[in-house]
């Protein structure tokens, strides 16, 4: 019995219509929460900054659960300031701590509201608020509680309750499909509701399949009904969901469990979702699903109900209802079926074929193929093969590859197996490339399947027999009974049944199947028995009536007359004898009817009787025979119908063509073709080995009124076989045999490769021929070597087919050989057959001990060997050496390097080592054959640096540093032990803020932020117990000079002018200041350097010629930069010149002013991409004209790309490598005060 909890308003506390009397100032504003279902009240306009109001971000679920379990609801909630949680019901209090218990867990924030030991008046709606001085969130949450056993003081008071009009409190949601122990007895002729509820959520291409499970044929009153029970269903759902689809039925998984699902568009979230089982609700949950049965998952719109732990009780009918409406309805059957042979792990190679099998207990047609949990249907890559009769169930996967790996699983019923594919790469495929397509298949079962369905379809025969046996005496039983004393019948009214038998041997009476007693009325017998065909060439004679026997027995013991074995359909070969015969249980005579007319002997007819034997014999059938033949004696009769013709027949050239062999490669498709003569009844089977093979997968059957094809896809070389083709009909069978060869490369020769001989110069060895020739001879074998250790094969020839041996005369002694061999046909190589081990040619011999290693320095970090040679090398010579160590108080010895890395040198530089152990080595010689024996051991050496004076490494001993940036002096030492490290400034201790970071073999001294009175020589001391040393380092904090002071120009001598300065302020500051001169004249108008390092403030310009201008520029320099320049004034050409007195005459004045003018223009250029290029033009004018580049009407003067000049009026361009970009529209523009000119050119850059 269920109890569902009764659902109210929602309306908490403070929040109905009387809480304006609890509340003044506060307002209340309905706030929207991200959690659907969740009401918000905020309790003022607007939140502080910083704050809000309560929500929840997980909300409790709805629960529903057996009386007696632990019950509980989880909430997490939100706010600032944070909330406090309460819990309340609708109807009832939660004050009583022994059934209801509130928790909180600080770590993950989650409020809990247990119930322990649920009970049925606990069903209810429960609220849980979370409240804080800015809002309160709300939200509810319903709890059922299915009730355990029946209650009958419970049931008593709620009728009574009933009785006084409280009629909410005793309604139970009732499914429309009532449990079985409540369903009433169904009237005759009415439909269980359960079809109707199946096909409402039914596809209409099932409709068939369930109206003939219930037994309903009226298929149009049907489809009638149905629409319109479809139309009040959907008005019924209308009221609760938008939209369902995707309704799929209940199944079976990969995982052991069943699940339906349905995608449904809720009105309401909240409302109520129900499952029920053959009428009775099933508890189910959101969030237990691994500790209950049944279990929810909702993703968005989609709904999917599952089942785990399947068990036979699981079948019936379910329901999904939301509220009190039916949505979805599915049948879940299970069938009683197991695995007598489950699958097993396949091991399969690279593009090979796998297979799983497994045996059923009970025939099955299709049972559920897995593969990494995804469901298998038959294709290019998968094959699904079913036996006969169906218990042998086969999975093949085509062309096997990594990715194909995994777990497979076979499902029938709830009934599972699985097991893995492992898929092992082809080794011996080209890298790169794809190997080819193996024509074996891996996996199987490893035992005979064959032998166990049968074993078990002939206990599951021996089963129904004894089920018949059950009937028939259960049957027996009931006749024999003595029926109820009622009047006899009066004898007239059997004598017009009898009469008319007599004048009408036709009857109409419905024969029943062939496994099944006919109907036997007292006093009459039907004759009729089960039917019987014979075979070509047999006679046809009449079968065993079982009924017959009975009741002519009942007549015999009564004394009345009967037949013990009746007539039987008889199929009759032409121009052969037929045999018609009929035993009574008395000597008795009777009448032979043919089609209506008595039969008497004559031509062709002979009627005969042997005491209670009839027999009437056809000497040679013929068309005319055939009819309904009928025995009448007295009351009792019996008919049979013979029916005349032939055995199918081929013709003798079809025939002949047929059995000549199709012969395809592998990969191709091999196509049968057999015609015959058009018949009725005919049945057409094809084989394959005496396998019938069936329409499916890569196998084509083409049935054609007076031809059959068969066409086989992509065959393999297991194709390889007999291939038979029979027309079988109620005469007899007819079988034309043919033969499909498919040729592939043959298998690997069979090994294992046998040693023959082996010696110093020759190694001789045998093999097996391949069991599998491919289909076409093998024409020889390939041999290939391969030295051990390398990885290269070398083919050293071939043998022909007849001789399965090589000798290989080409070998060194002492060395070991891998040798693998192909069988070749005309299809091509098979795969390879290698050696187990490889083969040395002559007997193994090592060398002798090389001397004991000597060690030549040992350090922290390595420790340098040598040692010599060994004195006796035995005649073979050595490749390298073997070297070992081991720690001292140890027994193992390590090898540094391994037996095919050999060290060519007698020395060695051991780095593997921990710095403080003591080791020891010694070393083995190796040669063709191996390692030999090793030295004795060296000296015990400990890996440490040994004692060594502090000494400094490449050190810089001056060091400039800009001020303001960090100085950091870095100096590197060698020191074993490790030396204490003292730095000094001017032999005076450092200051504290100078930080000193002292690491293993270096010392660096960082001055965080230097100033210029950081500038002085610094001292580094490192001291340990050998020694001690030290080293000074100038450290010379500056900055970039200030400008000198004013320029002075004065001429002593002609042609020469002195040039002075004041002196920069940095001067006093630095003692590396000095000067740099520069000087320009009025014809080169490009400063040029005349003077650097100067430490004076004076300098003598030379060659100063009248009539030009001239102009100096004075730099100070330190080891940071230049100064900004100091200019002088000019010293010009009227300084000097000479007034020439005017003898009155008019002088006219020249003027040397002009517009720009372009006397030699840009040219056309077409370099290749990633040449240089020059572009060059000349252009004067007076004044000096300002040139401009542009490209593509874009100035280029300022990009770093072209490197522009200006010489006197020579404007040149150079592109150190042109790009594509680069090609375009290149123009020079000049300018002064008096015009403009300019040129332009194409530039084109070839690829």
């Amino acid at each position: 019995m269920f109890r569902r909890s009764k659902v109210t308003g929602g309306t908490a506390t403070g929040q109905g219509p009387d809480a304006e009397n609890c509340i003044d100032k506060e307002v209340g504003i309905k706030k929207k929460s991200r959690v659907p279902g969740v009401m918000i009240t905020q309790f003022i306009e607007t939140l502080p900054e910083g704050k809000s109001h309560p929500d929840f971000t997980r909300k409790p679920i709805a629960l529903t659960i057996q009386e007696g379990k632990f019950a509980f609801f989880k909430a997490i909630v939100t706010g600032d300031p944070k909330p406090t949680v309460s819990w309340s019901r609708n109807n009832g209090d939660v004050s009583d701590t022994s059934r209801y218990q509130t928790k909180y867990d600080p770590n993950s924030n989650e409020h809990t509201f247990e119930m322990p030991n649920v009970m049925p008046d606990q069903a209810d709606t429960y609220k849980c608020f979370a409240t804080n001085e800015f809002g309160q969130a709300m939200v509810t949450v319903v709890l059922n509680v299915i009730e355990v056993g029946y209650k009958k003081n419970k049931a008593q008071q709620q009728a009574a309750e009933a009785t006084d009009g409280d009629f909410k409190k005793v309604l139970k949601r009732k499914s429309k499909i009532r449990p079985k122990s409540e369903q009433p007895q169904r009237k005759e002729g009415e439909i269980d509701p359960k079809f109707w509820e199946l096909l409402l959520s039914a596809d209409k291409k099932d409709y068939e399949r369930i109206c003939l499970e219930f037994g309903v044929t009226d298929f149009r009153w049907m489809l009638k009904k149905l629409n319109e029970m479809k139309k009040e269903r959907e008005e019924e759902q209308a009221a609760f969901v938008k939209s369902l689809s995707n309704l799929r039925p209940v199944q079976v998984n990969a995982d052991g469990t069943a699940s339906f699902e349905i995608d449904m568009d809720l009105l309401d979230p909240s409302s109520s979702i129900f499952l029920y089982k053959d009428g009775e609700m099933i508890p189910y949950t959101k969030e237990l699903g691994d500790q209950m049965k049944h279990s929810l998952k909702q993703v968005g719109r989609k709904y999917i109900f599952s089942m785990r732990d399947l068990m036979p009780d699981d079948a019936g009918l379910y329901q999904l209802d939301v509220e009190d409406v039916t949505m979805f309805s599915t049948d879940f059957k299970i069938p009683m079926v197991d695995f007598l042979v489950k699958i097993q792990e396949v091991k399969a190679m690279e593009r090979e074929d796998a297979v799983f099998e497994c045996v059923l207990s009970n025939p099955f047609s299709k049972i559920l193929w897995f593969g990494k949990n995804l469901p298998l249907e038959q294709g290019d890559k998968y094959d699904i093969e079913v036996s006969e009769d169906k218990l042998i169930h086969r999975l093949v996967v085509k062309d096997c590859m990594v990715v194909d790996k995994g777990i497979y699983s076979a499902c029938a019923g709830i009934k599972s197996c699985n097991a893995w594919l492992v898929v092992e790469a082809d080794k011996d495929a080209e890298k790169g490339k794809k190997s080819a397509r193996k024509t074996t298949r891996a996996g199987g079962s490893g035992v005979d399947l064959q032998k166990v369905a049968h074993e078990q379809q002939a206990k599951l025969e021996k089963e129904r027999e004894e089920r018949k046996e059950q009937i028939k005496a259960a049957k027996e039983a009931a006749a024999a009974a003595p029926p109820p004393e009622t009047p006899a019948a009066p004898a007239p009214t059997k004598a017009p049944a009898a009469s008319k038998a007599a004048k009408d041997p036709e009857p109409k009476t419905a024969k029943e199947p062939a496994a099944v007693d006919p109907p036997v009325a007292e006093g009459v017998s039907t004759g009729h028995s089960d039917k019987t065909s014979t075979a070509a060439g047999d006679t046809g004679s009449a079968g065993d009536a079982s009924g017959s026997e009975k009741l002519g027995q009942l007549h015999a013991d009564t004394g009345e007359p009967g037949i013990t074995c009746g007539l039987s359909d008889v199929y009759a070969l032409r121009e052969k004898p037929a045999e018609l015969n009929v035993r009574m249980n008395m000597d008795c005579d009777g009448s032979w009817f043919k089609d209506g007319e008595q039969l008497n002997t004559g031509p062709g007819v002979t009627i005969t009787k042997d005491g209670t034997s009839h027999k009437l014999t056809i000497k040679r059938c013929k068309d005319d025979d055939s009819g309904l033949y009928r025995f009448v004696s007295g009351e009792h009769s019996t008919q049979g119908k013979v029916t005349v013709g032939d055995v199918p027949e081929f013709d003798p050239d079809d025939l002949h063509k047929f059995s000549k062999p199709v012969i395809v490669r592998v990969g191709q498709n091999a196509a049968f073709k057999m015609p015959f003569a058009p018949q009725e009844s005919l049945v057409v089977s094809w084989f394959k080995d005496s396998t019938e093979i069936k329409d499916g997968g890569g196998i084509k059957i083409v049935r054609e009124p007076n031809h059959s094809r068969l066409l086989l896809r992509d065959c393999l070389r297991t194709d390889t076989g007999e291939i038979k083709i029979q027309l079988k009909n109620p005469f007899g069978a007819v079988e034309a045999t043919s033969q499909l060869i498919v040729l592939d490369r043959p298998g690997p020769p069979e090994g294992p490769v046998e040693t023959v001989e082996t010696t110093s110069s020759i190694i001789e060895i045998k093999w097996n021929p391949p069991k599998d020739d491919g289909g076409s001879a093998v024409t020889n074998y390939i041999i290939e070597r391969q030295l051990a250790g390398q990885a290269l094969w070398t083919k050293l020839g071939d043998v022909s087919a007849d001789r399965t041996s090589f000798r290989d005369r080409n070998v060194t002694h002492g060395k070991k050989y891998n040798y693998r061999i192909f069988a070749e046909n005309p299809e091509g190589l098979s795969d390879a057959l290698e050696t187990a081990d490889s083969i040395m040619a002559g007997i193994m011999i090592l060398s002798g001990p090389p001397g004991a290693p000597t060690v030549v320095s040992a350090s922290k970090t390595c420790i340098n060997l040598t040692w010599t040679p060994p004195e006796d090398s035995r005649g073979v010579p050595i490749i390298g050496y073997q070297v070992e160590k081991r720690k001292k108080d140890t027994n193992q010895w390590i090898s540094l390097n391994a037996l095919n890395e050999p060290i060519e040198d007698v020395k060695y530089a051991v780095k593997d080592i921990t710095e403080g152990t003591e080791y020891e080595f010694r070393v083995s010689a190796i040669n063709e054959s191996g390692s030999g024996d090793p030295s004795p051991p060296s000296a015990m050496v400990c890996a440490k640096n040994p004692n060594m004076r502090p000494h400094f490494k490449d050190p810089e001993d001056f060091i400039v540093v800009r001020a303001g940036n960090s100085a950091r002096v870095k100096i590197c030492y060698e020191a074993e032990p490790p030396p204490q490290i003292t730095w000094l400034k001017d032999d005076e201790p450092i200051s504290p803020w100078i930080n000193v970071i002292n690491t293993e073999g270096m010392s660096q001294l960082v001055i965080p932020s230097s100033k210029r009175s950081d500038s002085a020589i610094y001292t580094i001391k490192a001291k340990n117990s050998v020694g001690e040393a030290s080293f000074d380092i100038e450290v010379r904090v500056t900055d970039e000079p200030k400008t000198p002071g004013p320029v002075e120009l004065e001429q002593t001598v002609h042609g020469k002018v002195v040039v002075s300065w004041t002196p920069s302020p940095d001067e006093e500051l630095d003692d590396r200041v000095y000067y740099l001169v520069s000087q320009r004249d009025s014809n080169t108008r490009v400063w040029k350097t005349v003077a650097d390092r100067l430490f004076a403030h004076t300098y003598t310009a030379n060659n100063i010629l009248p009539g030009i201008e001239y102009h100096f520029r004075i730099y100070a320099k330190n080891d940071v930069g230049l100064s900004d320049p100091s200019q002088s004034p000019t010293w010009g050409a009227n300084s000097n010149r000479v007034q020439i007195p005017s003898n009155g005459a008019n002088l006219t004045e020249v003027c040397f002013e002009r517009p720009p003018s372009i006397l030699v223009p840009l040219k056309v250029h077409t370099p290749p991409k990633g040449y240089q290029l020059f572009m060059t033009c000349a252009v004067r004018g007076c004044p000096t004209p300002t040139v401009s580049w542009y490209l593509n009407d874009v100035c280029i003067n300022s990009d770093s790309n072209y490197y522009i000049t200006n010489s006197f009026g020579v404007c040149s361009m150079y592109i150190l490598r042109v790009r594509p970009k680069d090609s375009g529209e290149y123009k020079v523009v000049a300018v002064n005060s008096f015009g403009k000119a300019e040129c332009s050119t194409k530039l084109i850059v070839r690829d």
